[in-house]
């Protein structure tokens, strides 16, 4: 009983707040409840997805922080964000902003359903960890859909072909001491390979009208990688500035959340290794 109190007089110490579903520090749920508030006094057509991600603007990159427990749980964290949860949150924050839900537990409720197919968790592998498949399940549930079209520019076709978790396994934490998951993956992998998705190849990623009208302020963009195993290798979002299109994003380079100075072009031109990019739109 005393090791009972000591452990939950700690939890509260450190200001992390544990449940059966979630977890979440004390920290963060004050700053979900305050971004939802300032979001309920802006104007009523307000770009949710650039004032959300304009939000996180600072806060450090970290990786792998959905790893942290031995079992899968749903993991709350705003202050240690990597691509992935960075547009994530900023997606759940603007679903619940559009909908007029500016509570807590709606924002851990839409997190939820974002991050795992069909909202429910049951292990590691049912998060949607391959960024096609997050967009394939969302879509299904209504929250998002992917723009393929007109073309020009988007004048590519990605055929998915991934394996890379499966392959490297003991690269994931979860996996390597869980190998009975890995069978699962792959059976996701195998259901997202084959499939096509026209996509924008960087050298049509300029500033001119046929690229202002096909990305807008405030689509997610995910960066295609030639890299064998994967569908994509970073994801972000797209805001406009005089210059061109640029990239609000959590990076591994600058070590936090940044609205990147260079334009998306001169981005993608100093990674060879990224071919074009996706475009997913939240749904109004």
């Amino acid at each position: 009983m005393k090791k009972i109190v000591l452990v939950l007089f700690m939890l509260v110490v450190c200001g992390f707040v544990s449940a059966d579903d979630y977890s979440c520090s004390s920290h963060d749920s004050a700053l979900v409840v305050k971004l939802l508030k300032k979001a309920k006094n802006q104007p009523s057509n307000t770009n949710y997805m650039i004032f959300f991600a304009r939000q996180l603007i600072g806060f450090p990159y970290v990786a792998h922080t959905l790893d942290i427990s031995k079992r899968e749980r749903l993991i709350i964290n705003l202050h240690q964000l990597d691509c992935y949860t960075y547009v994530e949150a900023v997606s759940a924050f603007s679903i619940c902003a559009k909908n007029h839900k500016y509570d807590f537990q709606s924002y851990v409720n839409t997190v939820k359903k974002l991050r795992y197919r069909g909202g429910k968790i049951e292990d590691y592998s049912s998060r949607l960890h391959y960024f096609t498949d997050w967009i394939i399940d969302n879509t299904l549930k209504g929250e998002v859909h992917e723009i393929q079209s007109p073309d020009p520019p988007f004048m590519a076709t990605q055929i998915i072909n991934v394996g890379f978790m499966s392959d490297n396994y003991q690269k994931y934490s979860m996996l390597k001491a869980n190998p009975r998951l890995v069978p699962k993956i792959k059976i996701v992998e195998h259901s997202l390979n084959g499939r096509r998705y026209k996509y924008i190849p960087k050298y049509m990623v300029r500033n001119n009208i046929i690229m202002r009208k096909a990305v807008k302020d405030g689509d997610i963009i995910a960066i295609i990688t030639n890299k064998k195993g994967l569908d994509t290798s970073h994801v972000g979002i797209a805001v406009w500035h005089n210059d061109g299109l640029h990239l609000l994003n959590a990076s591994q380079l600058h070590h936090r959340v940044v609205e990147e100075d260079m334009t998306f072009a001169n981005y993608l031109s100093q990674h060879p290794v990224q071919t074009g990019i996706r475009v997913i739109r939240l749904v109004k």
